[in-house]
Order: C-alpha cells, then structure tokens, then sequence
C-alpha cells in the first residue's frame, strides 16, 4: 500500500512534466495506468493528464509504453496451437454506415481463418457494430471466454462485446476521453485501439483508418500519421499490423441505422452488395490473407475474399455464427435465404418518408456526417454510454455518386419514428446532397493508400 501512496503524492509532478512538454518515463506511464487501473487516483487527475497528453503528444516511445501498460492491465487470451497463424481481427476508427466487420469476419471465417471480434457500441454519429447486431432478434453479444471458444471452434467467427476484465484501463479513460474533449488524440486512440488488440493474441491485425468529413480525421496527412502511429506500435508489440487509409465522405454502401445496415450486410454476402463495401471487405480482408501467407499477393486475397461472398460461403457462416451467438435456427435460417423477407424477423419503423430532389443533374456528393447526425437526434444513435438506441431508424440512399437524377426524384428515403422527422431535420438533409455539372464529378478510389507491416 505504500507504494501506492508514494506514487499517488509523486503524480501531480508526472502531471506537471507532461504539461510541460516533457517525456516521461516508462515506470511514470505505468504509475499512471495502474492507478487508473486500482482507482488510487483521482478522476480529476487521470482527466488533467488525458488533456496534458492530448496538448503536448507523446513520442513513440511513449506510445508504445502506455499502450503495453494498458494492455496489460487485464487478462491475456491464449488460443489451442492449432490456431496459430490464424487468428485475425479488423479495427475501424469509425464511419457512416460502416457495416464492414458484418461481411468481413463470415467471409475471413469462409477462408479457415479464427476472428475474435471484439466490437464496441455507437457513440456520436458513429455506429456501433453491436447495436447493429442486437437488432437481430435473440443476438447476444456478451459471451463468456468459453463460448468464444466454442464459438471460434465451430464457426470461426464470432463478434462480441468487450469484457470488464479484457483492458480495464481504456474502459475508464475511454470513458473519460469522451467527457473532457480528448478523443482525437493521437497516443491516445494509438493506446485505446492497439491494446485493446494486443490481449487477443491475434496473428495479424488490419486498422481501417478512414479520413474525410464523415470521419474522425479530416484529411489524408493526418489519418495517415495515425496509421503509421498504430501500425509502428502493433508491429513493436508483435502482432504483424498492416492498415489502409480508406475515404469517408459519403456512406458506405446505401444504408444507415442498425436493421438497414444487417439488411444491408446479408445483400453483400448473398453477392449483391454494393460496389464500395465490396472494395472495402475485400481489400481489409486480401491484406489479412496475404499478412498470413494464407494469399501470395493482396490481389490474390482480394480473390479469395470475393469468391465466398460470391459462392455462399460467407452466408453460410454469418448463419452459423448468428445461430451460435443465440438467434433461433429458423431466424438464422430465413433471414440467409434467397429472397428474405426481412421485415417478418426485422423491426421496421413506422414511418417512411422520401426526400425528393430540389434540382437536376449530376450526383457530386453526399455529406455522410449530416445523414448520421440528422439519424442521431432521430435515435439510432446515443449521446452517452447506456443510452437505448432504437434500432429501426435509418436512411436509405436511393442515388448514388455520378447518377444523372431529374427534379422531383426521390433520393433518400427516411425510417423514423418518435421523434418525428422535423422541417428542419428536411432542410439538413437536403443540404447533404450535392448536384451538378457532370464535369465537376471528381470519383475517387475508395481505399487511397496501403501501410504495409
């Protein structure tokens, strides 16, 4: 117990240094996260330093020590040998309609690999990939350490909940990021992301780094100093790490909102998805392949993760996977079949209105970030941590970029429910589409870079 009084009167000095702009020492950021860690700082503290970290940055060495105390500071999983080589996880920093891990997971499962996905919930405009799955009905996504295993045994997929004993510390300072304005902070979601990885033992790791309005990052430079910041330290912590800088500007595919976005992910993996999560899925997906050695070339990945969207393959894990994580068979069973009728099983919201187009011409862009707000306030997402979210409400894009479209098209089409969809929330939407001369249609790749390990 002393020690612990010691190093609780000696942490307003490490406050202090890092304030100052100072490095600190390994043994001073361990200090820092056991105390976060056994509570024996305060609140106010752990806060003061978030933003003294936030202000002055950290070096990489730095870094690489809070993010190896952090993920020290709960229980390590350990996998049957036979797994070695196999175990792969995918991270976004986060999007509009970003229902990737949906589709990806089933289909790196399809290719004999094990995926412990360990999601998160929405907070701001950003989706969770757990409310997604929670309105399947019977989903859960709290499983216990030894139905992961069976689950990963079985399937090969599974996509849960975090667990109070896997990186207690980033619970409690990514918790407190949110409250005191430090979210964007470089060491920090370096820290937050990569230990939160680390404890799974994972053989290789891809990050989804997206930039553009709709994203954390705004431009190219500085998600990509993100990147390399996560990609450096995964690589140090030996969990080969590799990351692709993808653009988020408009949304990804044609659904926003958690049952819109499940529909949505069961069109991809019965192969009729829309071309951007495809290019998505199937790059994340090639890198891991070819991170592996299970692909010669990200070319060849990229084949191989196409060919079991294609062929069913994907589906038929996502079933599996659904049906082991708790939803009825039949369910499972009916919402994979050909021509699902999604509403019998899905909730749908009572309301549908479709916004139609104020002008003519070209499809030059559509502001992903106004969509999720606009849903946000309209509950599908939350503004704090426990928040329900109602799973029904969405937007479905009827246009997409470059359509030529005439005055009076319908382009969105709103799910809400209470609240109702205000003049206001109208006039927001509408402001998120952009029309114009074909000439001023500037398409650009999706993914606009490739960091390897």
């Amino acid at each position: 117990m002393a020690h612990h009084e010691q190093s609780t009167a000696t942490f307003p000095e490490h406050i202090r240094k890092k304030r100052n702009g100072e490095q600190l020492s390994a043994g001073e950021i361990r200090d820092f996260i056991q105390g976060v860690k056994d509570k024996t700082i305060q609140e106010s503290q752990i806060g003061a330093m978030l933003m003294a970290i936030w202000l002055q940055g950290m070096v990489a060495e730095e870094t690489l020590a809070l993010t190896k105390e952090m993920m020290m500071s709960g229980e390590v999983m350990s996998w049957p040998a036979e797994w070695e080589g196999l175990m792969v996880d995918k991270h976004s920093t986060g999007g509009v309609g970003d229902k990737i891990s949906l589709v990806l997971a089933p289909a790196l499962a399809a290719c004999g690999c094990k995926v412990p996905m360990i999601s998160g919930r929405g907070l701001a405009h950003t989706g969770g990939t757990l409310d997604k799955l929670e309105s399947i009905p019977g989903f859960n996504v709290y499983q216990s350490v030894q139905q992961l295993h069976r689950i990963l045994e079985e399937v090969g997929c599974c996509i849960v909940g975090q667990t109070d004993n896997l990186v207690p510390a980033d619970k409690v300072m990514y918790a407190l990021r949110d409250v005191t304005s430090t979210v964007d902070s470089l060491p920090l979601i370096t820290g937050s992301i990569i230990s939160k990885n680390g404890p799974k033992s994972l053989s290789a790791l891809v990050l989804d780094v997206k930039f553009g309005n709709a994203a954390l990052y705004k431009d190219l430079g500085s998600a990509k100093l993100l990147a390399q910041s996560m990609v450096t330290v995964g690589n140090s912590l030996g969990i080969r790490t590799g990351a692709v800088l993808s653009r988020m500007n408009c949304p990804i595919g044609r659904c926003v909102g958690n049952t819109l976005e499940v529909m949505e992910s069961l069109e991809c993996l019965k192969g009729r998805g829309p071309n951007d999560i495809l290019e998505l899925v199937t790059s994340l997906g090639g890198l891991l392949l070819w991170m592996i050695g299970r692909a010669g070339s990200l070319e060849e990945g990229k084949k191989v993760i196409s060919t079991t969207l294609q062929n069913g393959a994907a589906l038929e894990k996502f079933q599996n996977m659904m049906i082991g994580q708790g939803v009825a068979s039949q369910i499972a069973a009916s919402l994979c079949s050909t021509n699902a009728d999604y509403y019998s099983i899905l909730r749908q919201a009572h309301y549908q209105t479709e916004l139609e187009t104020q002008g003519h011409g070209t499809v030059l862009d559509i502001d992903g970030m106004v969509i999720a707000q606009v849903l946000h306030r309209l509950g599908a997402g939350r503004s704090k941590a426990g928040d329900p979210v109602n799973h029904s409400v969405g937007a479905e894009l009827l246009v997409s970029l470059g359509h030529k479209v005439e005055k009076g098209q319908p382009w969105l089409r709103v799910h809400y429910e209470t609240p109702a969809l205000s003049a206001e929330q109208r006039l927001s939407l509408q402001g998120a589409l952009t029309l114009g001369p074909v000439d001023l249609l500037h398409t650009q790749p999706l993914v606009a870079e490739i960091i390897l390990p």
